[in-house]
Order: structure tokens, then C-alpha cells, then sequence
């Protein structure tokens, strides 16, 4: 016999209540660990591939794990430097471009310029925090002591424990089913399937595209000489993920410092615009389609809800966590309306009495 629902959700809550404290005092910690598993279940897919090809598990997880540190090398190498250098280059001359802004502007609308105005406060004001607070944050990050620990810490522990959950990956699955409540274990594992679905949707098939159009837009922006083209494309790929929102700060980024780099040679700033829109017509036609879906089960005002909340009550570590808790809820919702449909409550004794 079961144990009574009010037990259940008694010990439920209980293991939600552990695992909300442990994320709250221990998140830090717990850094390299959550970006090792997301990494390893990225690329799953990958090993499993490779053992249907006739791999064995351990080989497969050493072809990845030596193309990955390719890769790794040649960005420390190659991208990394230059998109450091840019985003402080970015800082250091934000005044001057939000000067050229001011004085463009009290040109052509002269009104809205004048000594003291709202708007010309303003658009000084913003380039000098840009300056003072950006840079101040970036050469903190990149020159305390602590920060440079922690990072060689994630550059040596996340990639461990990468490998290590890459090649156990099947016998961690086999074994977490072995622990499932007997009576509920077809539901949990149902509810689990679809979860992962949705989580494979988005984190692979939005990574990918993420990592697919970041690299066009830079390498696009530097190829037509745009100064900071590399910092304007990784942001762009980065917020791809929420949608148009990717294109519409990437491109009033990259057309705004256009405007101020290539003013008099218009066919530079068309030539932007039409980078983002090529941009947008992949997305649309191809990537999205063929790597999302078309249906993936998380709006993006859940999504972004998700990520204020869990960002702002863990941190970093939060907002890692933020899009598998925000797909395992939706799909507890989803799962909790179907059952609410077939139950007493929602048709009621007169529905029951006509069928």
C-alpha cells in the first residue's frame, strides 16, 4: 500500500526545501559542478552518436574531450584576447561616442539640446558611468586575486567534471531510475521524458543557435570593418536565446557605432543593417526550425521571469538553474491541468451523470 498523498507531500517538500538551502549557501561552490553537467549534457547527444557509430563510451567521450580542448585552445588564443580588448576599448571611449551623439543631435534638433537640458545631462552622465563603472567592474574581474582564482578553478574543475558526468553519463540515468518510488516510477519517468524534451529543445537547440549566429554576426561586423564587431556579435548571440531581442540590441549596437565610424559612407551602415537582417532570416528559416522546433514549451516572459527571480535569489548560479527549474515546472503545470480536466473537480457530477 501507498503512502497517503499528505506523506508524499510531506517528504516532497522536505527534499525542496534541502534543495533550495543547499543552492542558497553553497552556489558558489556548486558553479563548476552545474556548468560541468550542462556541459555534459550538451554534448550526450554527441557520445551517443559516436557509440552508434561503433564507439565505445570512453572513446567517445576522449574525441570529444580532445576536439572541445581544441577549440578551447585556439578561442584562448585567438577570440578571448581580442574580446577582452574590445569591450575596454568599448568603456574607454563610450564618452566620446555619447559627446558625438550630443553634438550631432544639438546640429540637427536644437531644441532638445540646449545648456542644462534633461537630454544632454543625460546622454553625458550615461558615457562617463559607462566608462568609470564598466571598466572599473571588467578590470576588477580580470585583475583581483581571488577573481583570477576562481577562474582558473573553472577552467580546471568544470572540464574534470565534464568528462567524468560525459562518460557516465547512461549509468547515472540507470541508476537514478533504480531509486524511483516504484508506485509513480511510469509518471516520474514520463514527466522526466518530457522535461528533458523541452530542456533539449532550448538549451541544445538555442545554444546552438546562440553559438551560430554569434559567430556570424562577428566575424560578418569584422569582415566590413566595424570596430567592435566581435564584442557586438558575442552579445548578440548571447541574447538570441530571448527572441528578437538578440537582433534589436545587437543591431542598434552595431548601427549606432556604424553611424559614428562610417558616417558619410552610408553604404558601410547599410551593409550593418543588412548583416542583421540575413541574421534574422537564418534564424527564422533554418536554425530555429531545424534545431528548436516549432514548439519548445517556454515562453520567454516565463523565461525571463525565471531568470530575474532565481538570478536575484542565487545569483549566477540561479540563472544557470533558472531555465531547467522554469521547463520542469511547465511541464508539472501542463501535466497538473490535463489532470485537473479528467478529475471531478473541473467537469463535475452533472458531466459525470451524462456520460
Amino acid at each position: 500500500m501507498g503512502l497517503p498523498v499528505q506523506q508524499q507531500m510531506k517528504y516532497w517538500g522536505i527534499a525542496t526545501i534541502i534543495l533550495v538551502l543547499v543552492l542558497w549557501f553553497l552556489g558558489d561552490v556548486l558553479l563548476p559542478f552545474i556548468l560541468g553537467g550542462a556541459i555534459a549534457y550538451f554534448l550526450d547527444p554527441v557520445a551517443d552518436r559516436l557509440e552508434r557509430a561503433g564507439c565505445s563510451r570512453a572513446l567517445a567521450t576522449g574525441i570529444i574531450t580532445v576536439i572541445a580542448l581544441v577549440i578551447f585552445v585556439l578561442m584562448a588564443l585567438l577570440v578571448i584576447p581580442t574580446l577582452v580588448q574590445q569591450t575596454l576599448q568599448l568603456f574607454e571611449i563610450a564618452p566620446n561616442l555619447f559627446q558625438d551623439l550630443q553634438a550631432f543631435l544639438t546640429e540637427r534638433f536644437p531644441s532638445l539640446m540646449v545648456e542644462d537640458s534633461v537630454v544632454r545631462q543625460s546622454l553625458s552622465g550615461l558615457g562617463e558611468t559607462i566608462r568609470d563603472r564598466g571598466g572599473e567592474l571588467l578590470n576588477t574581474v580580470l585583475s583581483s586575486a581571488a577573481g583570477i582564482i576562481n577562474v582558473v578553478l573553472l577552467f580546471v574543475i568544470v572540464p574534470v567534471v565534464a568528462v567524468y558526468l560525459l562518460l557516465d553519463w547512461d549509468n547515472m540515468i540507470a541508476r537514478i531510475d533504480e531509486l524511483l518510488p516504484r508506485d509513480h516510477a511510469p509518471v516520474i519517468r514520463k514527466l522526466a521524458a518530457d522535461i528533458d524534451k523541452t530542456l533539449a529543445s532550448f538549451i541544445r537547440g538555442m545554444g546552438t543557435v546562440c553559438l551560430v549566429l554569434g559567430a556570424y554576426y562577428a566575424i560578418a561586423l569584422m569582415l566590413v570593418g566595424l570596430q567592435f564587431g566581435l564584442v557586438v556579435g558575442v552579445i548578440a548571440g548571447l541574447l538570441t536565446f530571448i527572441p528578437y531581442v538578440g537582433a534589436i540590441v545587437g543591431g542598434a549596437l552595431a548601427i549606432g557605432l556604424a553611424l559614428f565610424q562610417f558616417w558619410g559612407e552610408w553604404w558601410w551602415i547599410v551593409a550593418v543593417a543588412v548583416i542583421f537582417q540575413i541574421g534574422q532570416l537564418i534564424e527564422g528559416n533554418i536554425l530555429t526550425p531545424k534545431l528548436v522546433g516549432s514548439s519548445v514549451g517556454l515562453h520567454p516572459v516565463w523565461l525571463l521571469m525565471a531568470l530575474s527571480v532565481f538570478g536575484m535569489l542565487f545569483g549566477f548560479v540561479g540563472m544557470l538553474v533558472a531555465v531547467p527549474v522554469a521547463a520542469a515546472l511547465g511541464v508539472l503545470a501542463r501535466f497538473g491541468v490535463a489532470q485537473y480536466k479528467h478529475s471531478l473537480l473541473y467537469r463535475g457530477v452533472s458531466d459525470q451523470d451524462e456520460s
